[in-house]
């Protein structure tokens, strides 16, 4: 069996942190790297003690939840709180960083940033990077899936399961196909 590359476990790492995400426009995630080594790690959510976008909805202005801390500054500042230096590590980050991000990464001394997702990518954002000489390279995950709504889907599943046993009774063939879809999707 052949092993997942780095880029490949510290993307699935970061796509983990997403799923800790209180936002409920997108969930993103972060891990910061140094040595093949994880040195923090971030995710999109409010600040500690205060409301979350999944309790009491995002808090939009001008088109961007300005309730969260996206999860890059959140692993940038979890190596600050800790003191744990940033100079010349790589950040993996679930979808490609906003502006205000893009500066701190740059800031803090990041070298690479790998992302998976385009997600608005900003001309000034990759205009900062180049200039900054911070290598962005995209990193997609072919090993593996991380499922981000496998909660949507079962609950489709469940609803086409109900609609199919309504519908053939118990046919032999419909039995079986209930049965695999409850293994693959309700357990």
């Amino acid at each position: 069996m052949e092993r997942i590359s780095w880029d490949q476990y510290f993307m699935a790492q970061s796509h983990l942190l997403a799923l800790r995400s209180t936002c409920t426009r997108l969930m993103v995630g972060a891990t910061i790297v140094r040595d093949k080594r994880i040195i923090a790690g971030g995710y999109n959510g409010s600040v500690s003690g205060s409301v979350h976008c999944i309790d009491d909805g995002c808090y939009v202005i001008d088109g961007h939840c300005v309730r969260t801390v996206h999860a890059e500054a959140n692993a940038l500042l979890q190596c600050a709180k800790f003191g744990v230096a940033t100079d010349n590590a790589d950040i993996y980050v679930t979808h490609f960083p906003c502006l205000q991000c893009t500066k701190q990464l740059i800031q803090s001394g990041i070298r690479t940033v790998y992302y998976a997702e385009d997600y608005h990518n900003h001309e000034y954002a990759i205009q900062l990077f180049k200039e900054a000489g911070i290598r962005t390279e995209k990193v997609e995950l072919d090993y593996l899936a991380v499922d981000t709504n496998y909660q949507e889907k079962a609950e489709l599943m469940k609803n086409v399961l109900e609609k199919l046993e309504a519908v053939s009774g118990n046919d032999e063939e419909a039995v079986l196909l209930r049965e695999q879809a409850e293994k693959l999707f309700l357990k």
